[in-house]
């Protein structure tokens, strides 16, 4: 779902309403929500609730998770395919969730949340300064050991100190990354005949954990 922009949910009501339009014919349809708040959870917990049709916390609790991992969300009607139709034209149907963060912060919590990381590359003092007070990209330079067997652009965890401070995808695979760590940048197209990037991990694509902050 990462380089989602919108999730579709297709439900058998046109989206959030202000009651059980089922049974209340006045029932407003909210076209919609800038934030799921704990007590529209609360409101729409189960059966004889304000907001309860067939499942709605449900659908509500996956558009948290999808509008706080930056993806907006939608539900409408699935029984009538011009909804969708309507839906993807900008009109106003079912019940919309925008996105909270932006396609930057979402990628960022792609890489150090989804991805499964591949190995591990062991950075000096310098190093941890320059990306964690500088927001620097990670040089050959300042990486003191290889760990694991990995491929260009796979995630790799970054340690110091004996603690993963941050994850990465990496610029170089595992054997080449060996040959040049602790080497300065304009070395590299010397040992490995190319260099495509001066860095190991772009600043892009590198994210600090919490917990090491």
């Amino acid at each position: 779902m990462v380089d989602a922009d919108l999730v579709v949910l297709l439900t058998d009501v046109d989206g959030l309403f202000s009651a059980d339009p089922r049974r209340e014919p006045n029932a407003r349809r909210i076209g919609e929500v800038p934030r799921i708040t704990p007590e529209l959870l609360r409101a729409a917990g189960g059966a004889g609730e304000r907001f309860a049709t067939g499942g709605m916390r449900s659908k509500l609790e996956a558009a948290r998770i999808a509008t706080t991992g930056g993806v907006a969300m939608a539900i409408v009607d699935g029984r009538d395919p011009k909804r969708l139709r309507a839906l993807f034209a900008g009109e106003d149907v079912g019940t919309f969730f925008p996105a909270h963060v932006d396609r930057q912060a979402r990628r960022k919590h792609w890489i150090a949340h989804v991805l499964q990381p591949r190995g591990r590359l062991v950075i000096d003092a310098g190093a941890w300064r320059a990306i964690a007070e500088r927001g620097a990209s990670l040089l050959p330079v300042g990486v003191r050991a290889v760990e694991g067997v990995f491929d260009k652009g796979e995630c790799v965890e970054i340690v110091h100190d004996g603690r993963v401070v941050a994850r990465g995808l990496v610029n170089y695979n595992a054997e080449e990354a060996r040959r040049i760590i602790g080497l300065p940048s304009r070395r590299i197209a010397e040992v490995l005949g190319y260099a495509d990037f001066s860095s190991l991990v772009h600043r892009d694509n590198l994210v600090l954990l919490k917990e090491a902050e």
